[in-house]
Order: structure tokens, then C-alpha cells, then sequence
């Protein structure tokens, strides 16, 4: 009875939907279920997020701010701090973060924490979705349990599934709408009710699989599979800077293969949410069964050890000018760990430009993208990138490649240049080395 009323909502969205966190995959998740017609209730723990939401200023790169602000002004979204909201709600997507703590282990207290405040105010007839990140098992080891001490059976009058987040943050052609979508729920019942729920909502693929499990390990192996690949590509540069062979040739030569290869390239370390974090998701929850994750932990060695290699090699190429990192002028130019975007999650740049003061640089940087920063007590303001701060400095760093910056440009004005992303593609100079 309960399945076949839900379903009847979505079929002629009646549905109340709510996203329990407003950030890079919650708001724009909210924003397209809004667009369809349905009624949705965003629930964020800062204050900050809901009152922009509620005035229809939008805070995400992947949101156009004119559906924000229409969608805010109709009360098609309405967002709030009160975790009660969630009462009115029919269907939930968790949306939270998935970090890891000092250890590398993953913290889970938000994902936790929510599903508590959704099991208060749970009502028969309801689905909620994870959508967050984290170790195959959580869905069913964590918010199960919570909703069966309330007296609820998963899967006949109250449904659950996971479903992966797959937002690429600037990604100009795959946003939220046209991503496919996997969801894997408790029972057939609740695989059923959310993909119903996310075909109504988007225009892509719904791929259902057998469980929880299947989906959470899926979205775990997409990100350890790029993980990997970079490792090699990061691997492969080390050792053609050795061997004086331009990595970045060999990269293009190799796409040329129509079949059996795939470009990943070097970089100063990983970046964004998902990629440096995922990985160990699984390495923590394989010692549960026994098992060593051996290649994903030496991956995620080679990648962490980034940063402090383009150091050595941006200590190396000072030398030959007879100048040390210690008192050296460093410019970095982007600071986010993509370009053409604002995210600063698990930036290497930051990194490097922390190793680098540690080191007694004086590093400046500029990234219009990002005003300031602070990490790791350490914080710095942008400034502009002109010719006479490019001549100023004893070396500049390319450490993201926005598409406004300008590679000749930066190459004509600086002492040195240190390309870590190839934005100088095509230009030779004796005053430039790339990764």
C-alpha cells in the first residue's frame, strides 16, 4: 500500500522532496528536482547556506542563478536549519559530507548524525536516498538500523537505497541533468521507488543494480580507477624528467591509439572531493575482510608525494640561477584544483604553497576565481596578475590551468616558469620546465 502511494506521487509529483545538505551535490540535486515541479525542502546545519538559498542567491558554479532565484522566489525551494522540515518531506537525499580524519579513516559522523534527524521525523511511506560517498556498507549497517529501532520494515512502509553522486564540478557538458544515474536499493521495492524518483528528475540513464552494496562499491571504483591512472601518469613524469623525455609528447603520442588507452595526466597532486578521499574509503573497510588494498594504497603514495616533487624540482630549477627556495619571490598562479572553478577541496596548490613558506619563499598568488585562502595557518589574498608581478618574481608557478590565463604571456614576462598542468602546450623558452 505504502510503495503504490508513493509511487502515485512521483508518477504526478505530489511529492515533497528534501536534500539534507546544500553544497557542490545537494543544491544543484535540489535545483533540478524543483525544475520538474516538484515541491523541495533543503536542510543545511549553516545558517549561512539556508539564507542564501531562501533569498535566491546561488553560492554553486553547476546552479544557473536565474533558476535559483525564480525557484526561491515561487517557494518552489525552500531551504531551513530545521531538521523537522524533514516531516513534510516523502522523499530524503542525503547529500552530507564523506571525509576522512588525520588517520585516513573514514568520518562518517555526518551521514550519521543526519540519518538520526531523519529517523525523528520518518513517516511511513517514505524514501531516502544516500547519496554521499563513503564505504560499501553504510547505507544498510548505518541508517538501516536507525530506521527499524523506530519500528519501521525497509522496503514496506519505509524505503531505502543509495544512490551515488557523480558531479564533475565545471564539467561544461555533464552536469546533474544529464549524468546517468545508479541506484541500488534495500529491496526491489526501494530500487523501484528511486529510480522513478531520479528518472522523473533527469534526463539520463537510470542503471538500477542488486543492492546498496553493488552501488556504493561502484562509485568507490570509478574514482580508484582515475586514482590509479594518474598515479601511473604522475609515475611516468617522474621518470621522464630523469630520462629528458617530455612526458606531455608521450601522453599525446599514445592517445593516438583508437583502442586500449585512455589520457591521465601528471599533475602537483590530486584535488577535489572525491578522488585523494574515496580510494581510502575502501583500504579501510577491506581490513575488515582481511584484505590489503596494495596498488590503491601505493597510488594514493605517488599522488600524495606530488606537491612535495614539484618543490624539489621548482628547488632545482632556482639552483641553476644560483638561488635558493629559502628568501626566493614565488608566484603561483590558481590556487583551485581544477580550472575554471572556485573548489579548493584538497587543492595541491595549497599544499605547495604551504611547503613552500615553510621553506622561507615569499609566495604571492593569483586565481580570480578565489579572492583568498587559509590552510594550515598559513592565508593569502589574490592579487593581479600583471606584467610587473610576473617580472618581480624569481619564479612562477602554474599550478592551475585557468583558460584566462594567458601562456605566452606569462612565459615573456617571468624569470622562470614552472608548468605543472602544460598550459604552455606548444611554447619553448630557456626560462621554462614543465612537469
Amino acid at each position: 500500500m505504502h510503495y503504490q502511494e508513493l509511487m502515485d506521487k512521483l508518477i504526478n509529483k505530489t511529492a515533497v522532496l528534501g536534500v539534507v545538505g546544500l553544497g557542490y551535490v545537494g543544491l544543484p540535486l535540489a535545483v533540478e528536482k524543483a525544475k520538474t515541479g516538484y515541491k523541495v525542502i533543503g536542510v543545511d546545519v549553516q545558517e549561512s547556506k539556508v539564507e542564501m538559498v531562501n533569498a535566491g542567491h546561488n553560492y554553486i558554479g553547476d546552479v544557473v542563478d536565474s533558476d535559483l532565484k525564480k525557484l526561491a522566489e515561487t517557494k518552489q525551494i525552500e531551504a531551513s536549519v530545521d531538521f523537522s522540515r524533514l516531516s513534510e518531506c516523502d522523499c530524503i537525499a542525503i547529500c552530507v559530507p564523506t571525509p576522512l580524519d588525520e588517520y585516513y579513516q573514514p568520518d562518517i559522523s555526518y551521514v550519521r548524525n543526519s540519518a538520526i534527524e531523519i529517523a525523528k521525523y520518518a513517516h511511513q511511506g517514505m524514501l531516502v536516498v544516500l547519496e554521499s560517498t563513503t564505504y560499501p556498507g553504510t547505507t544498510e549497517e548505518i541508517i538501516q538500523p536507525l530506521l527499524e529501532e523506530k519500528g519501521f520494515v525497509v522496503g514496506e512502509d519505509i524505503f531505502l537505497a543509495f544512490s551515488p553522486e557523480r558531479v564533475d564540478p565545471g564539467n561544461a557538458v555533464y552536469k546533474t541533468k544529464n549524468t546517468p544515474k545508479v541506484v541500488g536499493g534495500v529491496t526491489q521495492n526501494c530500487s523501484q521507488l528511486a529510480a522513478k524518483l531520479y528518472g522523473s528528475v533527469l534526463e539520463s540513464d537510470i542503471h538500477i543494480v542488486s543492492s546498496p552494496k553493488v552501488a556504493e562499491m561502484e562509485k568507490i571504483l570509478e574514482n580508484t580507477f582515475r586514482n590509479i591512472n594518474i598515479a601511473l601518469a604522475n609515475e611516468m613524469a617522474i621518470l621522464c624528467e630523469r630520462m629528458n623525455i617530455p612526458v606531455w609528447e608521450v601522453i599525446d603520442a599514445a592517445k593516438s591509439k583508437p583502442y586500449g588507452f585512455m589520457a591521465f595526466y601528471p599533475g602537483p597532486g590530486l584535488g577535489g572531493h572525491c578522488i585523494p578521499i574515496d580510494p581510502f574509503y575502501l583500504t579501510w573497510k577491506a581490513r575488515e575482510f582481511n584484505y590489503h588494498t596494495r596498488l590503491i594504497e601505493i597510488a594514493g603514495e605517488i599522488n600524495n608525494a606530488m606537491p612535495e616533487y614539484c618543490v624539489d624540482r621548482i628547488s632545482r630549477q632556482l639552483n641553476k640561477v644560483k638561488k635558493s627556495l629559502n628568501g626566493s619571490k614565488i608566484f603561483m598562479l590558481g590556487v583551485a584544483y581544477k580550472p575554471d572553478i572556485d573548489d579548493l577541496r584538497e587543492s595541491p596548490a595549497l599544499e605547495l604553497a604551504k611547503i613552500l613558506t615553510d621553506a622561507g619563499s615569499e609566495v604571492k598568488y593569483n586565481d580570480p576565481y578565489n579572492p583568498k585562502f587559509s590552510y594550515k595557518g598559513i592565508s593569502m589574498q589574490s592579487i593581479d596578475m600583471t606584467a610587473d608581478e610576473l617580472k618581480n618574481a624569481d619564479l612562477v608557478i602554474i599550478a592551475t590551468n585557468h583558460t584566462c590565463y594567458d601562456a605566452d604571456f606569462i612565459v615573456k614576462n617571468s624569470k622562470l616558469v614552472f608548468d605543472t598542468r602544460n598550459l604552455t602546450k606548444g611554447i619553448t623558452s630557456d626560462n621554462l620546465e614543465k612537469l
